[in-house]
């Protein structure tokens, strides 16, 4: 009865994005976050006991938040409704919503899981083959397929545009190209026969597309111009 009063009064120090728990708590998940939640109250009882050093309070609330978190995550945004069709994806999906938590939180999930087997709740354990190490990669906010069709007309269409903008944001866009690529780029990286282009410390050049390539004989011969007028008569 302890483990439950707790679970409810815990929902407002829920600490994740998703912090909307009734749905965690009317779902077929939450008897199985009970039990985890009184097995670890009966391990720090014991602990208690026996002299050792048992969790505190405040880790096995952290914990039980962290599961309301989840378990509110997998109905709200996976559509799950049971532990057996969570999967890895499921579990990496949940702890990109708060990437700095991710090893707080991966460590308590597998302690879950690993509570789940033993009592035949799942049959495989979904966070057992993830780390706590952030995966690489671009995690910033990306732009919808509408918003980037924009933006492609905006490049290779609009004559207003600053032709430094327009390669900047072709090459960003078609190429991946990042800041730093984009400002080490020289003229000896450019090769107009094969019409490629080096990009920082990538190993081979990369070829442009034709709209790309465009954008980029506009840069040049901007260029070209500005030392034309600088240069005295």
């Amino acid at each position: 009865m302890a483990s439950a009063d707790r679970a409810t009064s815990s929902t407002a120090q829920s600490s994740g994005p998703t912090c909307g728990t009734s749905a965690a708590r009317k779902s077929a998940f939450w008897p199985a976050v009970v039990a985890f939640d009184a097995a670890r109250m009966r391990a720090q009882d014991r602990a208690r006991r026996a002299g050792t050093r048992p969790r505190s309070d405040h880790t096995l609330e952290t914990a039980l938040a962290f599961m309301q978190d989840l378990a509110d995550f997998l109905v709200s945004h996976r559509g799950k409704d049971d532990w057996t069709l969570v999967d890895v994806h499921d579990i990496e999906a949940f702890l990109a919503t708060l990437p700095k938590g991710r090893k707080r939180r991966l460590t308590v999930l597998r302690q879950f899981f690993r509570f789940a087997r033993s009592q035949h709740i799942v049959l495989v354990d979904p966070a057992r083959t993830l780390t706590a190490k952030e995966p690489s990669g671009f995690r910033g906010r990306t732009l919808t397929l509408d918003q980037q069709r924009v933006l492609f007309r905006r490049w290779t269409t609009n004559q207003h545009v600053h032709p430094h903008e327009a390669l900047v944001g072709m090459l960003a866009l078609l190429q991946g190209a990042s800041s730093s690529e984009v400002g080490m780029l020289r003229i000896d990286d450019i090769d107009d026969a094969a019409q490629t282009v080096r990009l920082g410390k990538r190993p081979h050049p990369v070829p442009l597309d034709p709209a790309s390539w465009t954008v980029l004989e506009r840069c040049l011969a901007r260029s070209r111009g500005m030392a034309d007028s600088a240069t005295p008569k």
